[in-house]
């Protein structure tokens, strides 16, 4: 009978949040080089580049893969035998271990949680609560998986009640595209059929901290149905030509996660939760000996990766720029900025839009100016800023128009496609869109020199920061005539990648 002791599992759940935080699985790194050693689009292959480079540079500089380290997970699996020296309840206990970990001085986590959702969605502080799914099972140990979720995947969460003779495949087809790139891929699909609505959901959250595994599976052959629908579904999900960060391309997913449960005959619920490309999470069992072991992986396990260089790359001093010459730029078009940028995301947004309602003054002169949707994560030894990655855009399209119309704001930089409102008022103001790679948010940041809050201190991560940049690399996503390299890239791909293989190297 094992006893496990309330300060090992506390400090399991910490050390295990600060190691995926900056660590990898070894199974995505490889099949993340496999994808770049493979892709045919010059833009995703530089995405995947800038994930793989960010990724290395994270394990060896121990800091977080991207700025959002995410609503923390956690799924036990409790022996009944099993026995606690412990005070504290196994949900306090999970806690105290997120709030050590996302508090850890030498690597502090982005605390990204608020309370009253519903209200005044205030931050908790520490990244507490975690979501925490326990179950009883034959045994003497504790089986603990930790998960730390961006919400850009979290938001693309699909959920049908389909009715039994629809097809599973048509429906997963039909969603992705929907999808768009603010989940990051390319990553996981996790898909969970069956159960009720709340099984389907859950089983697909565990099917994305599941190994990848599908060559293996390619090679073998199926064993069942969910393995037939796993195949099917890689080929056919690639075949959409979305690519890495939506840029069109052969790698959509690097794996398809099916897990099922018995359901009413009346019944087909089918969920499915994409992981993006800072897929993180780690398993480890308690047996009472101590605390969790998670041996450091070697830096030999990542590739040495390096970007193409082009002659088109341009430089761009945003101090400087001109309207004319931001219209100048096309779809594609990669750019290296220096320069100062204000940051701006959700809540920022809100209340200044809000305050230009009232006829207010802002707090910050946009003029000719360009904004980063970004909420960094805070500075540690002598860094200016941590890991700052973009922020899925679409959350600021309802704003674009006035921010565009009534402060003279030149363009944007974020994370995946505009929405066609967004895009419109591009359209209008004669702006642009950028952006940065999303799960590269490391690499980002060693482009930022100095950085400081100018704005909204109280809104935490949120608030307006104004960056001091040296070639931060970023792609035009939108044209100031509203073309969108989201729409021209996936489409060009698609019809390309037919006489491409999608799945062999």
């Amino acid at each position: 009978m094992a006893t496990i002791r309330q300060d090992d599992f506390i400090q399991s759940i910490a050390d295990a949040l600060q190691y995926i935080s900056y660590y990898h699985p070894k199974d995505f790194i490889d099949a993340a080089h496999e994808a770049w050693e493979r892709e045919k689009s010059p833009a995703a292959k530089d995405a995947l580049a800038q994930i793989l480079i960010n990724s290395r540079m994270c394990a060896e500089g121990r800091r977080p893969i991207c700025q959002d380290t995410g609503i923390v997970t956690v799924i036990l699996k409790i022996g009944m035998n099993v026995r606690w020296d412990a005070e504290m309840s196994v949900e306090d206990m999970v806690n105290e271990g997120v709030r050590r970990a996302y508090n850890l001085p030498d690597n502090k986590l982005r605390a990204s949680i608020l309370a009253d959702p519903a209200g005044e969605r205030k931050n908790t502080g520490d990244n507490t609560p975690a979501v925490i799914h326990m179950s009883l099972v034959p045994g003497d140990t504790v089986d603990v998986q930790v998960a730390a979720k961006g919400g850009g995947s979290e938001a693309k969460t699909k959920f049908a009640m389909l009715n039994p003779s629809d097809s599973i495949v048509d429906w997963v087809l039909e969603q992705v595209p929907k999808m768009g790139a603010g989940w990051c891929p390319p990553g996981i699909l996790g898909i969970g059929i069956g159960g009720t609505a709340d099984k389907a959901m859950l089983m697909a959250k565990e099917a994305c901290m599941e190994s990848i595994d599908i060559h293996e599976l390619k090679a073998r052959g199926p064993r069942n149905t969910a393995e037939e629908l796993r195949l099917e579904l890689f080929d056919k999900v690639n075949e959409l030509g979305i690519g890495a960060q939506g840029l069109g391309g052969l790698t959509t997913v690097l794996d398809i996660k099916i897990r099922d449960y018995p359901t009413h005959a009346a019944n087909k619920p089918v969920a499915m939760i994409p992981n993006c490309a800072a897929t993180r999470h780690a398993h480890f069992v308690l047996d009472g000996s101590g605390v969790a072991d998670l041996p450091a992986p070697k830096l030999e396990d990542w590739p040495q990766v390096a970007r193409e260089g082009g002659g088109d790359v341009k430089r761009v001093n945003l101090d400087e720029v001109t309207t004319e010459e931001a219209r100048s730029w096309k779809p594609g078009d990669t750019l290296l900025v220096s320069g100062t940028l204000l940051t701006g995301r959700d809540a920022a947004h809100k209340r200044m839009t809000d305050m230009l309602s009232r006829g207010e003054e802002l707090p910050v002169d946009l003029k000719g100016k360009f904004i980063y949707y970004v909420g960094p994560v805070d500075p540690v030894r002598d860094e200016p800023v941590g890991p700052a990655g973009p922020t899925t855009a679409t959350r600021m399209d309802k704003f674009t128009d006035q921010m565009l119309a009534e402060t003279g704001l030149m363009g944007m930089i974020g994370k995946a496609e505009r929405g066609p409102e967004a895009v419109a008022a591009i359209r209008k103001h004669g702006a642009v869109y950028l952006i940065a790679v999303g799960g590269a948010a490391y690499l980002v940041s060693k482009a930022i020199r100095k950085a400081r809050v100018v704005a909204f201190e109280d809104l935490g991560m949120e608030a307006i920061h104004e960056f001091e940049v040296e070639d931060m690399p970023v792609t035009v996503a939108v044209d100031s005539r509203g073309e969108s390299v989201h729409e021209t890239g996936p489409r060009e791909w698609q019809a390309r990648i037919k006489g491409i293989p999608v799945t062999e190297a």
